[in-house]
C-alpha cells in the first residue's frame, strides 16, 4: 500500500452526520463544518419545533457524503 493515501467512506460519513450532525464532519477531518453543524442543528430543532430540525440533519448528512465522495478512490 506504498503510495496509496487513506480516504473516507462516503456512506460512513452520511451516516454519521445523520446520526448526529456534524460527525461526519468530523470523520471527513472538517472540524469546523463538523461544530456548525452540532451547534446549529439544536437550535433550530428547539427554534421551530423539529421541522428545520430534520432539514438540518438530512443536509448535514449529504455535504458529509458529497465530501467524502470527492475524496473517495476507488
Amino acid at each position: 500500500m506504498h503510495g496509496e493515501e487513506y480516504v473516507k467512506n462516503p456512506l460512513t460519513a452520511a451516516v454519521l452526520s445523520f446520526l448526529v450532525p456534524g460527525v461526519g464532519q468530523w470523520y471527513n477531518g472538517k472540524f469546523l463544518r463538523g461544530l456548525f453543524w452540532l451547534l446549529v442543528t439544536p437550535g433550530l430543532w428547539l427554534g421551530t419545533g423539529g421541522t428545520l430540525g430534520w432539514v438540518c440533519h438530512i443536509v448535514s448528512a449529504v455535504t458529509a457524503y458529497s465530501y467524502a465522495n470527492r475524496l473517495y478512490v476507488r
